[in-house]
């Protein structure tokens, strides 16, 4: 089923929600209804799927990169992505380094052949890049 537009296709102007119908019991509602708009709204499938994932994996990136088969650097980007589309700037506060978690995780996926040597230097250098695990 297709998701409700926000915007008219024709003048782009906000969508009225006039009425619902329920194909099981045969039921019409008529009114005037406001969307359901959240800040989740914005988000691609993708980035909503991610949320799900995340929250299932009580945000423990060892269990997303086994759920997801995608290394800890992409899923650290992906997680920054989905910061940045609800409107924050992730670590924006922090000073930008490296824990021995994520040395280790780098060097770990280096070893397994996830990332090249050059991908690993960047990352150890502290660079935000994604770099895509097979896919």
């Amino acid at each position: 089923m297709h998701r409700l537009p926000e915007k008219c296709s024709i003048c782009d102007s906000d969508i009225l929600v006039t009425r619902f119908y329920c194909p099981n019991c045969d039921t019409s509602v008529e009114g005037h209804f406001q969307a359901n708009v959240g800040p989740f709204a914005n988000l691609t499938d993708k980035q909503r799927q991610f949320i799900l994932t995340f929250v299932s994996c009580e945000g423990r990136f060892n269990r997303m990169e086994d759920e997801l088969n995608l290394s800890y650097p992409t899923i650290r980007n992906r997680l920054y992505e989905v910061i940045r589309a609800l409107g924050f700037e992730p670590g924006k506060d922090e000073e930008p380094t490296l824990t021995a978690e994520d040395k280790e995780k780098i060097l770990d996926d280096l070893e397994k052949g996830k990332i090249n040597a050059i991908q690993a230097q960047q990352l150890l250098q502290g660079l935000e890049l994604e770099f895509k695990k097979g896919k």
